[in-house]
């Protein structure tokens, strides 16, 4: 199965302070050196802690956030170094969710002109043949036609995604960015729009770039995942194996922390000490050695690699909890 999307050692940093008022002049590394890859017809999971960098992710893959360093390589084209006319005709093939389906609708605007407006701007048909468009991407997502002549304060915040969804569907997209785009959502609401992105996937064989802080989402939507900490990936695999069986020391507590909703289920409880550390002052050596309870002296000296460690799974650990119980 060849890949749609080949991310490649990327890197954004922000900077904050200084200017005309003085001080001193930070740099934050939101995403530090990241990389991975999507298959064509498959969804990859970036989950992590709020703050690590994984919305960052998603928004440079879209150069709606420029990345400083690094490649974006979508069918076998650079997007950093495409032009802003080949950005055109490439935003049409990649589209994004967003967390919050209110503020990314125009509120003024009803849903026909925002789901038209795409296909305006594309020049992708007379306007019979966008109404007609319209028209069948507002069913495929559930909603029915006289929606389009509402306003987005009329919908629920299921139904507003819902129209999120529809906006994203109908350039025909091959690859869907979706930023945290349950969240918001309640719990029922929740498996309602993930069974529709599921069926959406299957059905038009969509490709994902799935944001999310649950698990039990990522375990339900994604075939790989890509555990996120400080702005770097510390562990990556299939999606059930890394959930199953966590190599990382804070893929494991994250996993652990998560709640199963099995009343039968053994509850799992793992702590972890001290605070994450600020994105302006890394620690040395591994950025989790601080509240590591397998941290060892060389932990403190020396970046982990993210290594391959059996097949399918990489982590950047020195001493990664193996099956048996021991360290690699």
């Amino acid at each position: 199965m060849s890949d749609i999307l080949q991310v490649k050692n990327l890197v954004k940093r922000f900077e904050s302070g200084g200017g005309f008022l003085g001080g001193k002049k930070t740099i934050v590394r939101a995403v530090n050196d990241v990389s991975f890859s999507v298959a064509r017809g498959q969804s990859v999971g970036l989950v992590g802690e709020s703050g690590c960098g994984k919305s960052t992710v998603a928004r440079t893959l879209l150069r709606l956030v420029e990345p400083d360093e690094g490649s974006i390589i979508f069918d076998g084209v650079d997007l950093r170094k495409a032009s802003t006319s080949q950005m055109r005709l490439l935003r049409q093939r990649i589209q994004i969710v967003f967390q919050d389906p209110y503020a990314s609708l125009n509120p003024r605007r009803t849903i026909r002109q925002s789901l038209a407006e795409p296909l305006y701007v594309h020049r992708l048909g007379s306007a019979s043949q966008i109404e007609a468009k319209i028209q069948s991407t507002i069913q495929e997502v559930g909603l029915p036609v006289s929606a389009l002549d509402r306003y987005p304060h009329e919908f629920s915040g299921g139904q507003r995604q819902r129209i999120g969804i529809a906006r994203a569907l109908v350039l025909d997209p091959e690859l869907i960015i979706a930023d945290e785009p349950v969240s918001a959502l309640d719990v029922s609401v929740q498996a309602q729009i993930l069974q529709l992105l599921d069926r959406l996937k299957r059905e038009r064989g969509l490709s994902f770039v799935f944001v999310s802080h649950d698990l039990g989402v990522i375990r339900h939507f994604c075939d790989t995942v890509c555990v996120m900490y400080l702005g770097r990936i510390i562990e990556q695999g299939p999606t059930q194996q890394v959930l199953d069986a966590p190599m990382h020391p804070y893929s494991r507590v994250l996993r652990d922390s998560s709640p199963v909703p099995d009343p039968k289920a053994r509850i799992r409880l793992s702590k972890i000490s001290g605070e994450i550390p600020s994105p302006t002052n890394l620690p040395s050596g591994c950025t989790f050695h601080p509240r590591c309870t397998r941290a060892k002296p060389n932990c403190s000296v020396k970046l982990p690699p993210l290594e391959a460690k059996r097949a399918g799974r990489a982590v950047a650990c020195f001493y990664p909890i193996m099956e048996s119980g021991v360290t690699g």
